[in-house]
C-alpha cells in the first residue's frame, strides 16, 4: 500500500466528473487500499478517487465510532437510488478543503447501490453520519465539493483562504519549514 497525495481546492481536477469502473479488478482494489491508507493517515473518514487524482468512480469510508460500527467500506460506481424527503444539516469538512467547515443540508437517509471490493453489487441504506459521508464522497465523483452547497460569498472566501494557504505552504517548503498536520477527522470527509 502507498500514501497518495491529496489534491486541494481550487485544483481543477477536483471539478471533473469521474468515469465508471468497468470491473473491480486487482488495480481497483490496490487503488482502494491506497486510498484507505491515505484517508487514515490524513486523518479522515471518507475519500474519493478524484481527491487523489484518479478520475474513477471509487470511494472509501470508515466512520467507526462507539455508536456506529461500519468498518472500512469500499465502493465502486456508487449511486444514490433512493433518498428520503427529510433533510438534515451536518457540519462538513473535507480533506481537499483543509481546515474549513460549513453546515450542509442533505437527505437524512439514502440507499446507495455499488460494487463492493469483490465486484458484487450491493445496496445499503445509510442514515446519520454515514448518509452524509456517502453523499459527500459521491459528490466528489461528480466534481462537486461541499463548498458548492454553501453561499457563493462564503465559498469564495474559503477559496481565497485556500489559495493564500497554498502560497504560504509553498514558501515554507522552499524555506525548509515543517508542515502543520492538525486536522479534525470527525469532519474531514
Amino acid at each position: 500500500m502507498a500514501l497518495l497525495p491529496i489534491l486541494t481546492a481550487p485544483d481543477p481536477r477536483l471539478k471533473k466528473k469521474s468515469k465508471p469502473v468497468e470491473a473491480v479488478d486487482d488495480g481497483v482494489r490496490r487503488l482502494m487500499d491506497d486510498m484507505l491508507e491515505t484517508m487514515y493517515a490524513a486523518p479522515g473518514i471518507g475519500l474519493a478517487a478524484p481527491q487523489v487524482g484518479e478520475l474513477r468512480r471509487v470511494i472509501v469510508l470508515d466512520i467507526d465510532r462507539e455508536d456506529v460500527k461500519t468498518g472500512p467500506l469500499f465502493m465502486a460506481n456508487p449511486e444514490i437510488v433512493e433518498a428520503s424527503d427529510e433533510d438534515v444539516s451536518y457540519e462538513e469538512g473535507c480533506l481537499s478543503v483543509p481546515d474549513h467547515y460549513s453546515d450542509v443540508v442533505r437527505p437524512a437517509k439514502v440507499t446507495v447501490r455499488y460494487l463492493d471490493r469483490d465486484g458484487k453489487q450491493q445496496d445499503m441504506t445509510c442514515e446519520g453520519l454515514l448518509a452524509t459521508c456517502v453523499q459527500h464522497e459521491i459528490d466528489h465523483l461528480d466534481g462537486i465539493l461541499f463548498i458548492d452547497h454553501i453561499s457563493a460569498l462564503k465559498r469564495n472566501m474559503i477559496l481565497r483562504k485556500l489559495l493564500k494557504a497554498r502560497k504560504e505552504k509553498e514558501r515554507d517548503e522552499a524555506e525548509g519549514k515543517p508542515a502543520d498536520k492538525t486536522k479534525d477527522p470527525e469532519h474531514a470527509l
